[in-house]
């Protein structure tokens, strides 16, 4: 029913507006109203503590159980989150108030893969086309074009890099055609992962893989 958080950027909207904002809301709290979930920000630096405290616990102490437990992979990571949870429970957890389950089904109306999209609203052109990240998007139809002219239109993009194009919640079928050329731009911390490729590996062969041994293998 509540997310109780801090007043972080991507909670909520602390400066005029926010970068692809709907309605003057983030991406997180447009998701949260979609689900009818209030949003709670801590007022008060002793409320912020009660937050932040988990989390300092969290990312000190269980890094340090699985450094010592020689855990290095996402898999044996996963593997041992049930016993570091059962012993964090144990020591942390406080009995509620109230044994009252506040939680609600999910209702046939709420579609979480389409709610929990990066999502953007805009208008189609006189051509039937949008633009979004560098790509310009051209929609296909049998419908008379005149009917789309200036259409308001839904963009939502999931985890994966998908893009639907939404009209009156109903997906377009669309192509693209042409990918603009890069311009000076201003980014958001928050979406620099959009904007800027991740770096590719280096080689198996790379000398940056034998830095700090001999040529034979042993080391310096």
């Amino acid at each position: 029913m509540a997310f109780y958080s801090d007043k972080h950027s991507i909670i909520r909207v602390n400066g005029t507006q926010a970068l692809g904002s709907t309605q003057g809301l983030t991406q997180f709290g447009r998701a949260m109203q979609e689900l009818d979930i209030q949003i709670i920000c801590a007022n008060s630096p002793q409320a912020k503590g009660r937050v932040e405290r988990a989390n300092q616990t969290l990312q000190d102490r269980l890094v340090k159980e699985l450094r010592l437990r020689n855990l290095s992979s996402m898999e044996s990571a996963n593997a041992y989150l049930e016993e570091f949870r059962a012993d964090f429970n144990r020591r942390f957890a406080v009995a509620p108030r109230s044994r009252h389950d506040a939680h609600r089904p999910l209702l046939p109306t709420e579609n979480l893969e389409r709610i929990f999209t990066y999502q953007r609203s805009t208008l189609l052109s006189k051509n039937l086309t949008v633009q979004y990240n560098k790509l310009i998007y051209q929609i296909q139809t049998e419908r008379p074009t005149y009917a789309l002219h200036k259409a308001p239109v839904l963009i939502c993009e999931n985890a994966k890099g998908e893009v639907t194009i939404l009209y009156k919640n109903k997906p377009l079928a669309y192509t693209t055609y042409k990918k603009l050329a890069l311009q000076s731009e201003i980014v958001d911390t928050k979406h620099l992962h959009r904007a800027i490729p991740l770096p590719k590996p280096p080689a198996a062969n790379h000398p940056w893989r034998t830095y700090g041994t001999h040529l034979n293998g042993d080391p310096i």
